[in-house]
Protein backbone atom coordinates (compact mmCIF):
# COMPACT_ATOMS: atom_id res chain seq x y z
CA UNK A 1 0.00 0.00 0.00
CA UNK A 2 2.32 3.52 0.20
CA UNK A 3 5.58 1.29 0.99
CA UNK A 4 7.60 3.78 -1.09
CA UNK A 5 6.23 6.86 0.54
CA UNK A 6 7.95 7.28 4.20
CA UNK A 7 6.63 9.02 7.23
CA UNK A 8 8.88 11.59 6.90
CA UNK A 9 7.46 12.96 3.72
CA UNK A 10 4.33 13.74 5.60
CA UNK A 11 5.05 14.02 9.51
CA UNK A 12 4.46 17.65 11.08
CA UNK A 13 8.19 18.91 11.94
CA UNK A 14 6.97 21.51 14.55
CA UNK A 15 6.14 19.46 17.38
CA UNK A 16 4.99 21.16 20.29
CA UNK A 17 6.43 19.51 23.50
CA UNK A 18 6.74 20.26 26.99
CA UNK A 19 9.17 18.33 29.80
CA UNK A 20 7.30 16.18 32.53
CA UNK A 21 7.29 19.16 34.92
CA UNK A 22 5.17 21.35 32.63
CA UNK A 23 1.60 22.49 34.20
CA UNK A 24 -1.35 20.79 32.38
CA UNK A 25 -2.81 24.25 32.22
CA UNK A 26 0.47 25.21 30.42
CA UNK A 27 -0.27 22.06 28.02
CA UNK A 28 -3.94 23.18 27.82
CA UNK A 29 -2.75 26.68 26.49
CA UNK A 30 -0.37 25.20 24.28
CA UNK A 31 -3.04 23.06 22.87
CA UNK A 32 -5.42 26.09 22.13
CA UNK A 33 -2.43 28.34 21.30
CA UNK A 34 -1.52 26.42 17.98
CA UNK A 35 -4.68 24.44 17.57
CA UNK A 36 -3.47 20.52 18.52
CA UNK A 37 -4.94 18.05 19.82
CA UNK A 38 -2.05 17.02 21.63
CA UNK A 39 1.42 17.64 23.56
CA UNK A 40 4.55 15.35 23.00
CA UNK A 41 6.24 14.92 26.74
CA UNK A 42 10.06 15.11 26.02
CA UNK A 43 13.20 15.37 28.03
CA UNK A 44 16.44 16.86 26.06
CA UNK A 45 14.73 16.27 22.43
CA UNK A 46 13.86 12.81 23.98
CA UNK A 47 10.42 11.80 23.24
CA UNK A 48 9.01 10.41 26.66
CA UNK A 49 5.19 10.39 26.43
CA UNK A 50 1.99 11.74 24.88
CA UNK A 51 -0.70 14.03 26.57
CA UNK A 52 -3.85 14.48 24.72
CA UNK A 53 -6.95 16.27 25.25
CA UNK A 54 -8.55 12.62 26.05
CA UNK A 55 -5.73 12.17 28.81
CA UNK A 56 -6.53 15.29 30.39
CA UNK A 57 -10.06 14.37 30.47
CA UNK A 58 -9.76 10.95 31.91
CA UNK A 59 -6.86 10.74 33.85
CA UNK A 60 -7.07 14.43 35.65
CA UNK A 61 -10.94 15.71 35.48
CA UNK A 62 -12.68 12.31 35.16
CA UNK A 63 -11.13 11.20 38.25
CA UNK A 64 -11.83 14.60 40.24
CA UNK A 65 -8.05 15.52 40.55
CA UNK A 66 -7.30 19.27 40.75
CA UNK A 67 -6.00 19.87 36.92
CA UNK A 68 -4.80 23.47 37.75
CA UNK A 69 -2.11 21.74 39.85
CA UNK A 70 -1.53 18.62 37.74
CA UNK A 71 1.73 18.09 35.96
CA UNK A 72 2.29 16.78 32.54
CA UNK A 73 3.93 13.15 34.25
CA UNK A 74 0.25 12.85 35.71
CA UNK A 75 -1.59 13.04 32.49
CA UNK A 76 0.68 11.23 29.84
CA UNK A 77 0.30 8.53 28.45
CA UNK A 78 3.70 5.91 28.50
CA UNK A 79 5.40 4.36 27.70
CA UNK A 80 5.47 5.70 24.25
CA UNK A 81 4.93 4.27 20.58
CA UNK A 82 7.34 5.87 18.27
CA UNK A 83 8.09 5.69 15.27
CA UNK A 84 11.31 6.80 12.62
CA UNK A 85 11.18 8.84 9.55
CA UNK A 86 11.95 5.93 7.16
CA UNK A 87 9.44 3.75 7.89
CA UNK A 88 6.11 3.58 5.20
CA UNK A 89 3.20 5.13 5.51
CA UNK A 90 1.50 1.44 5.42
CA UNK A 91 3.74 0.37 9.11
CA UNK A 92 2.69 4.32 10.68
CA UNK A 93 -1.37 3.16 9.90
CA UNK A 94 -0.77 -0.31 10.50
CA UNK A 95 0.91 0.90 14.21
CA UNK A 96 -1.97 3.01 14.67
CA UNK A 97 -4.75 0.49 14.27
CA UNK A 98 -2.78 -2.21 16.42
CA UNK A 99 -2.48 0.23 19.29
CA UNK A 100 -5.47 2.48 19.07
CA UNK A 101 -3.94 5.24 18.26
CA UNK A 102 -4.36 8.66 16.21
CA UNK A 103 -0.68 9.98 16.49
CA UNK A 104 2.68 8.68 16.42
CA UNK A 105 5.84 10.42 17.50
CA UNK A 106 8.87 10.57 14.99
CA UNK A 107 12.55 9.74 16.02
CA UNK A 108 15.41 9.82 14.52
CA UNK A 109 17.99 7.13 15.19
CA UNK A 110 19.62 8.70 18.31
CA UNK A 111 15.93 8.81 19.66
CA UNK A 112 15.20 12.10 19.10
CA UNK A 113 11.98 13.56 18.26
CA UNK A 114 11.69 14.94 14.81
CA UNK A 115 8.14 15.15 14.28
CA UNK A 116 4.71 13.73 14.55
CA UNK A 117 2.15 11.52 12.49
CA UNK A 118 -1.54 11.33 12.79
CA UNK A 119 -3.98 9.56 10.88
CA UNK A 120 -4.90 13.05 9.24
CA UNK A 121 -1.15 13.38 8.15
CA UNK A 122 -2.31 10.02 6.17
CA UNK A 123 -5.80 10.33 5.05
CA UNK A 124 -3.87 13.32 3.54
CA UNK A 125 -1.89 11.70 1.22
CA UNK A 126 -4.55 8.84 0.79
CA UNK A 127 -5.58 9.65 -2.59
CA UNK A 128 -1.84 9.19 -4.02
CA UNK A 129 -1.82 6.00 -2.26
CA UNK A 130 -5.29 4.99 -4.31
CA UNK A 131 -3.02 6.61 -7.35
CA UNK A 132 -0.27 4.11 -7.03
CA UNK A 133 -2.15 1.29 -6.13
CA UNK A 134 -4.04 1.71 -9.44
CA UNK A 135 -0.32 2.30 -11.51
CA UNK A 136 0.47 -1.00 -10.11
CA UNK A 137 -2.70 -2.88 -11.06
CA UNK A 138 -2.88 -1.22 -14.21
CA UNK A 139 0.94 -2.20 -14.52
CA UNK A 140 0.31 -5.93 -13.74
CA UNK A 141 2.62 -5.79 -10.45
Amino acid sequence: MGSEIKVGDVMSKNVISVTRDASIVEVAKLMEKYNVGSIVVADQKKAEGIITERDIVRKLIGKGKDATKAKASEAMSSPLKVITAEASLETAAKAMREYRIKRLPVISEKNELVGLVSEGDIMKVFPAIVDLIEERAAAGQ
